[in-house]
């Protein structure tokens, strides 16, 4: 439908909206005012981040005997950051299936992207119902019941993947929605390779942690520029609030969570007493330090490659 293709730009008129309400002169004050020695130790912690989200997947691959070398896996993933920063509720990022496709037969390939899909927006629910119990009191107006459901709906669905029988289904929804029609052209999928050299599914438990722990990471680097911006909330807070914000930047009405993901930061950090100015400001340096500047890296390795 034609109206699909407008639905990004709800977010960003929601992002212009926040910027014009909280004055864009606040924002760059508190951008220029940013203490530059948290900002540089939050740059140590995005190179963490990115071994970290390389290291989730990878282990499935060689689990599944894909190959692939480490320092090409952890390409391949800056370039998947690029096409996902770039796509709604980065879709984009299934681009590395076409990059696994060397090392592995496409079912494996797209067994090991679903896998890591999977675990990591189960982990970002585990993590959020987990911090909301324990922050139920200040996030009353919320009711977990919600995010315990749709947990509950993905580990379903999860098992229902990993049953070849009652697979099929599933596995072609997902191949014939998902799927960019360009990338479907290029590929012809054997349904059994899905399940060629599946891990174990207790495996799986540890590459659930690793996803909880890439989180934490990926949230340490949000505290660490908060900091540097002068929001003294200690991390716990960080920890409770974050995920909530992730999860509503999933929803595909913007790129990258634009809009979206500052209107519900800033109404979460209301509750802490932090103004809106830091709260967006810090907000837009986290996108610029962990979203943007590894875009432009990925760009190069992608224009390096056709050449």
């Amino acid at each position: 439908m034609k109206w699909k293709k407008y639905l990004p730009f709800i977010g960003i008129a929601i992002f212009i909206y926040l910027l014009f309400i909280i004055d864009l002169r606040r924002v760059l004050i508190e951008i220029w005012s940013a203490n530059i020695w948290f900002l540089l130790l939050s740059l140590v912690f995005i190179l963490f981040l990115f071994v970290n989200q390389t290291i989730k997947w990878y282990l499935i691959a060689r689990k599944q005997k894909i190959l692939v070398p480490f320092s090409k896996a952890l390409k391949i993933n800056l370039v998947s950051h690029f096409y996902g920063f770039v796509t709604p509720s980065k879709l984009g990022s299934i681009i590395r299936v076409d990059y696994l496709r060397k090392y592995a037969s496409t079912g494996k390939a797209i067994s090991n992207f679903i896998i890591d899909k999977v675990l990591d927006i189960s982990s970002l629910f585990f993590l959020a119902i987990v911090m909301g119990y324990f922050f139920k009191d200040r996030f009353s107006f919320f009711s977990l019941g919600y995010l315990v459901i749709i947990f509950g709906v993905l580990i379903f669905l999860f098992v229902v993947f990993y049953n070849k029988k009652s697979s099929r289904f599933l596995l072609g929804f997902m191949y014939h929605k998902l799927f960019p029609k360009k990338l479907k052209d290029n590929i012809r999928v054997d349904f059994n390779s899905f399940y060629d050299d599946l891990p174990k599914k207790r495996f799986l438990i540890l590459v659930f942690g690793v996803n909880i722990f890439t989180w934490i990471n990926t949230y340490l680097v949000t505290y660490l520029i908060g900091l540097s911006l002068g929001i003294n909330l200690s991390f716990v807070y960080f920890l409770a609030i974050l995920p909530l914000a992730t999860i509503v930047a999933q929803i595909p009405i913007t790129i990258n969570g634009l809009g979206t993901r500052e209107a519900t930061l800033i109404g979460l950090f209301s509750f802490f007493g932090v103004g809106a100015a830091k709260v967006f400001s810090m907000s837009i340096l986290t996108l610029a330090l962990a979203g943007v500047l590894p875009a432009v890296v990925a760009c190069f390795l992608i224009l390096r490659k056709k050449d």
